[in-house]
C-alpha cells in the first residue's frame, strides 16, 4: 500500500523539515523526488541522504516567489519526466499583529506564503492536465482559527487553504486532485531557533511550554505529517480531493 513507485514528485522547500520528511518518505516509498530549493546546499544534502537509501532525488535552485525562477524548474523536470505529484511545502513565517507587521513584512509573506504557491501550480498544472495529477498544499491551522500575533501569516495560509478548494474545483475534469494540511506546532529546526533567539536561557522551559498548548501535550514531527502526505498522494486516497486536514493533536476542536 501506498507505494509511489515510479511517480514524480517536486517538493518545494524540501530541505528541511516537514519537506526534507516528506521527501525522504515519499523516495523510501518509490518516487522520484525533484526538490526546489532556495537554499541548494541544503538541497543536496537532502539528496545526498535519498540516495544514500537507494532512493531516487535531484535539487534545483529557485526562489518560489520569483514566477521565471519556477517555470523554469518546472519546465526542465517536465521535458524529463511527467509531474505526477506537487508538494507546495515552501513558506517563511512571521510574528505580529496587524499594528506591528510593515508594509515589508506583509510583501514578504506575501511573496513566498502565496505568491510562490500560486506560481507553482500555475507552472504545473499545464504538464499534469493530460494525464491527471495530485497536488497538496501546506496550509495551516491558522488558516481556519484565530492564532495570536499571527496576522501577516494566518493571511497567508488562509489563502493557501482557499486556493487548493478553487484549484480543487476548476480541475475535476482532468483528474488532478487539490489537497492541504493544516499542521499546528511542529517540531523543526525552526522552531528550535525561534526559541534559542528569543528565549536564550530558558530554551528548555519554552519548548515545554509550547509543547502544552498542543492538547494533546507535545508538539508534531515532521514525519507524522510526511505519513499523512504519503496517504493523500498515494492511489488509496484516489477518491480525495478538496479537503484539508488538520494534523494538529486536538488544536482546532479541543482548544478551549
Amino acid at each position: 500500500m501506498f507505494s509511489l513507485e515510479g511517480k514524480n514528485v517536486v517538493v518545494t522547500g524540501g530541505a528541511s523539515g516537514i519537506g526534507k520528511a516528506i521527501s525522504e518518505k515519499m523516495a523510501k516509498n518509490g518516487a522520484n523526488i525533484h526538490i526546489l530549493e532556495y537554499n541548494t546546499e541544503s538541497g543536496n544534502e537532502t539528496v545526498t541522504t535519498i540516495e544514500a537509501a537507494s532512493g531516487k532525488a535531484s535539487c534545483y535552485p529557485c526562489d518560489v516567489s520569483k514566477q521565471a525562477d519556477v517555470k523554469n524548474a518546472i519546465d526542465t523536470i517536465a521535458a524529463k519526466s511527467t509531474i505526477d505529484i506537487l508538494i507546495n511545502n515552501a513558506g517563511i513565517a512571521h510574528v505580529g499583529n496587524i499594528e506591528s507587521t510593515t508594509e515589508e513584512d506583509m510583501d514578504r509573506i506575501y511573496s513566498v506564503n502565496v505568491k510562490g504557491v500560486y506560481n507553482c501550480m500555475q507552472a504545473t498544472i499545464p504538464h499534469m492536465k493530460e494525464k491527471g495529477g495530485v497536488i497538496l498544499n501546506m496550509a495551516s491551522i491558522a488558516s481556519t482559527v484565530g492564532i495570536s500575533d499571527r496576522f501577516a501569516y494566518s493571511m497567508s495560509k488562509g489563502a493557501v487553504l482557499t486556493m487548493t478548494y478553487s484549484v480543487a474545483k476548476d480541475y475535476l475534469g482532468h483528474n488532478i486532485r487539490c489537497n492541504s494540511i493544516s499542521p499546528a506546532r511542529i517540531h523543526t529546526p525552526f522552531v528550535d531557533g525561534f526559541i534559542k533567539k528569543n528565549y536564550p536561557g530558558k530554551e528548555k522551559e519554552m519548548f515545554e511550554k509550547l509543547s502544552k498548548t498542543q492538547p494533546i501535550g507535545r508538539m508534531g514531527t515532521p514525519e507524522e505529517v510526511a505519513h499523512l502526505a504519503l496517504y493523500l498522494c498515494s492511489d488509496e486516497a484516489s477518491f480525495i480531493t478538496g479537503t484539508d486536514f488538520p494534523i494538529d493533536g486536538g488544536f482546532i476542536k479541543l482548544n478551549g
